[in-house]
């Protein structure tokens, strides 16, 4: 992040680029969506003296956007104010117009951070970290799906390049450089972008399924800008993707039998001296290393709401998936919820397998760092690691259905103490929202199965 203000990147941004009339202030909500508003260029000074204001519930809308009635009625849907998140200003070059965009945090009053927003959730874990003289060094993998953009006269998404007959292409070529080579374009595209947006993108490769494809971020020392890289990179993806007459999703689970779609995140911890507290110059790494890994075991199932936040999410947590079922542990093992990858000892770190693509990042950064302090603090005793299958293992299961995790997100006492009650409350209050609007839905497959049969 710049070490300049965001006045003063303001000031020099406005004068290399008299073009731009438009502003885009976006909010990052609870699910990750970007919400807020746009600014004429004329309007911009009053941006760091909190001339612009958003209700408060604006970060705790459902996944459509809608209020959740209890919250707001409660308190009156009074607004909270809009300061800048960090000073990044960059252009946005999809729009037809020429626009920027900057990333903005919501308060309560100019000096008290609202601790619903997902960002100062974040930071409130970072802080904790910061305290004890230790920094994460964070880097995260987004997969995704290139899609056509009509859907089938199902409503079913489609994938591009369909044998002759409509049925979808075998196999997802993975890792394959000529499966790249057929959309070269369209990824490339995502490498100019992400730099004219200044996003640290790293390597971009094909995944296991037909069209689906994953793009790395590089490590850095700053876990808010590695979530504001994940947020904004989505949006480079999609708009590509627009540009090239496709369509990008992050579902977690959009095809049953195909692969599903994750948020892999790697991390470390360096000390004020900066070596890596996981490192001890062997393979197995320190005991804070099993430490910090005994504290997301601990608290994996109670921020399982966090990491798979919709009834779609649920959907990837299949025996052989890939997707952890259980919070185990290996060496260089995917079949466990926590790996720690094969490298040099000094690049030693955590591997989080558990959420997927439409996880907020920012929540699901502050979940993994806090679970990782909590052990860490505590000096608890992580399990044996897994060698061979952990799928064929019954201890530490996850929550694998939506109810029972975000029960379990609600009633956590860790989550109340390290993420705060605020977010707990509200974020419990709008996947209940949610909930009860899918379970008053009749599926097709219930109509196939149930109308004529009995």
């Amino acid at each position: 992040m710049s070490s300049k203000s965001f006045n003063q990147n303001l000031e020099e941004f406005l004068s290399q680029h008299p073009d731009v009339r438009t502003f885009e202030a976006l909010l990052p909500d609870i699910n990750g969506v970007l919400r807020g508003k746009w600014l004429p260029r004329e309007a911009m000074p009053k941006i760091s003296r909190g001339g612009l204001k958003l209700p408060l519930t604006t970060l705790a809308f459902d996944v459509w956007g809608d209020d959740v009635a209890s919250l707001v009625f409660d308190e009156g849907d009074r607004d909270g104010i809009c300061l800048p998140a960090g000073s990044q200003i960059s252009r946005v070059p999809w729009a037809k117009t020429p626009t920027a965009q900057f990333m903005i945090s919501l308060n309560v009053d100019a000096n008290t951070a609202y601790t619903g927003d997902p960002r100062h959730v974040l930071r409130s874990v970072l802080a904790r970290y910061s305290k004890l003289g230790l920094t994460p060094v964070v880097a995260t993998e987004l997969e995704f799906y290139l899609l056509q953009q009509q859907r089938d006269h199902q409503g079913i998404p489609t994938i591009p390049g369909a044998n002759i007959d409509g049925r979808r292409v075998p196999g997802g070529q993975t890792y394959g450089i000529d499966a790249m080579r057929d959309q070269a374009d369209l990824l490339q595209g995502i490498y100019n972008t992400s730099e004219i947006q200044q996003l640290p993108v790293d390597t971009i490769i094909k995944e296991a399924s037909p069209s689906q494809y994953e793009v790395n971020l590089n490590h850095l020392p700053n876990a808010e800008q590695a979530a504001d890289d994940a947020v904004l990179l989505k949006r480079v993806i999609k708009a590509v993707a627009r540009d090239n007459q496709l369509r990008a999703s992050f579902m977690a689970k959009p095809f049953g039998e195909l692969a599903g779609n994750g948020f892999h995140t790697h991390f470390s911890i360096i000390d004020v001296d900066g070596n890596n507290i996981f490192d001890n110059g062997k393979l197995e790494g320190t005991e804070q290393l099993r430490h910090a890994i005994a504290g997301l075991q601990l608290t994996m199932a109670e921020t399982m709401a966090i990491y798979a936040p919709n009834i779609n999410s649920y959907r990837r947590f299949q025996t052989g998936s890939f997707a952890p079922m259980s919070a185990q542990w290996g060496y260089d093992n995917r079949t466990t919820a926590l790996r720690i990858p094969a490298s040099d000892p000094v690049a030693t770190r955590i591997e989080h397998r558990v959420a997927g693509a439409d996880a907020n990042p920012y929540l699901s950064l502050a979940a993994i760092l806090a679970g990782a302090l909590h052990g860490l603090e505590n000096k608890l005793t992580a399990d044996e690691a897994v060698r061979g299958n952990a799928y064929k293992l019954q201890s530490r299961p996850l929550p694998i259905n939506w109810p029972e995790a975000v029960q379990s997100f609600a009633e956590s006492g860790f989550v109340r103490e390290y993420l705060g009650a605020e977010i707990q409350r509200i974020y419990s209050a709008s996947k209940q929202q949610e909930m009860a609007a899918f379970k008053r839905q009749v599926t097709t497959l219930e109509y196939d199965s149930y109308l004529d049969a009995i």
